[in-house]
């Protein structure tokens, strides 16, 4: 009988969370994280592989999704896109509200082999109406924004709601302002959770929204291109931006279709201003582009120059953390059996934000395989 599941041998093993990073094998069993190091040894396995080369990584967590598939117009399948992201733990955030989130449960998440969790939106529908055909701001129609019966569902489902979503902007809320998130914080505050807010073009502006949000609230979209950006034209952060994260409000990319720029990206990280938070705000209508998925937003970053530690940091210690799940976020022995294993691959790289504007770098991520709860799920063939 194998010692272990799986063991990964010669990769370099890099875990923020647990403050590791260096050349060493890993082994999994019964689920969970059993050796790291000179533990494993020689001991055998059912399924081993040689990952010489590549970065052994907590798995990934992609903090901004939208997976309710086949239930919401702009859900994906999440277990599908696993196999080409690497992404082992996704946030949905909004795609379902309080009069449809079991059916999200039930059908989608309760069935995935990957891990969901949810940010249960304000909207009572959730994000309704989002696709090529039919666009209509949820958070126009105030009579659907029901903070009790937010806070509800959310008390009867602890284990997978783990904060609560709102979009407010010109496109989203309309007339409405910033008065949706008011009523998403007051849904938060009796459920005892986060809030996600979501800003388009202004009016409200991103320093008005960051002014409302509380300690541990989440600003998503937050390399936003103008005219909403946390930057000026001449690139200045704007006021009010570095007290925001002085008060502890949370920074999340959320690329998406329409909300990331290079240059306000080049601007931040220039200025010392990293992400708390990578995700890729994948969808249905962006999955093909330009954010295709979690590794690409990763790949931009890498290209802007952003240490590989701090990206990997921002996609898996972070997230775990939002989510109330650590264990999630690093591979401390006994912790649980995710892995993304990536590789560094060199040559020229062409990268568009939301703008059409490119960008070219030397490496980018590519996915080698992934281990979930301790089995080896998913491997892309190597090249002998």
């Amino acid at each position: 009988m194998a010692d272990y599941d799986v063991i990964l041998r010669g990769g370099r093993v890099l875990d923020p969370g647990g403050g590791v990073d260096e050349v060493a094998d890993i082994a999994f069993k019964d689920g969970k994280v059993a050796a790291i190091g000179a533990a494993v040894g020689a001991g055998s396995a059912e399924r081993e592989r040689d990952v010489s080369g590549a970065i052994v990584m907590p798995g990934m967590i992609d903090f901004h999704t939208h997976v309710y598939w086949g239930g919401a117009s702009l859900g994906i399948d999440a277990d599908q896109l696993a196999k080409r992201a690497g992404t082992t733990t996704w946030l949905d955030v909004g795609t379902a509200g309080a009069g449809n989130f079991i059916g999200f449960r039930k059908h989608v998440i309760e069935r995935s082999q990957t891990k969901i969790f949810a940010y249960l939106h304000v909207s009572f529908a959730g994000i309704y109406a989002f696709s090529k055909d039919v666009m209509i701001g949820e958070s126009w129609e105030m009579r659907l924004l029901d903070a009790a019966a937010c806070a509800k569902v959310a008390a009867e489902h602890p284990d997978v709601i783990k904060g609560i979503k709102v979009r407010i902007g010109a496109n989203t809320s309309g007339v409405n302002g910033i008065a949706p998130l008011y009523l998403a914080i007051e849904a938060a505050d009796r459920a005892g959770l986060p809030v996600m807010c979501h800003i388009d073009r202004p009016p409200p502006r991103y320093v008005d929204v960051l002014k409302v949000l509380r300690p541990g609230d989440i600003l998503t979209h937050c390399f936003k291109p103008f005219p909403n950006a946390p930057t000026y034209a001449n690139g200045e952060i704007r006021e009010g931006v570095w007290e925001a994260r002085e008060k502890g409000v949370i920074f999340d990319i959320a690329h998406g279709m329409g909300s990331f720029s290079f240059e306000v990206a080049e601007h931040m990280l220039k200025a010392g201003f990293m992400p708390d938070v990578i995700s890729s705000d994948v969808h249905s209508l962006c999955i093909d582009g330009p954010a295709y998925d979690n590794l690409e937003t990763m790949s931009k970053f890498l290209a802007l120059g952003m240490p590989v530690p701090d990206i990997v940091r921002a996609v898996t210690e972070a997230p775990a953390k939002l989510l109330m799940r650590p264990d999630l976020g690093d591979l401390t022995v006994g912790t649980t059996g995710d892995a993304t294993i990536l590789r560094i691959e060199g040559g020229t790289h062409r990268y568009k934000d939301v703008t059409g504007a490119e960008r070219t770098g030397d490496k980018r991520f590519v996915l080698d395989s992934v281990v979930l709860d301790g089995k080896l799920w998913h491997e892309v063939p190597q090249q002998r």
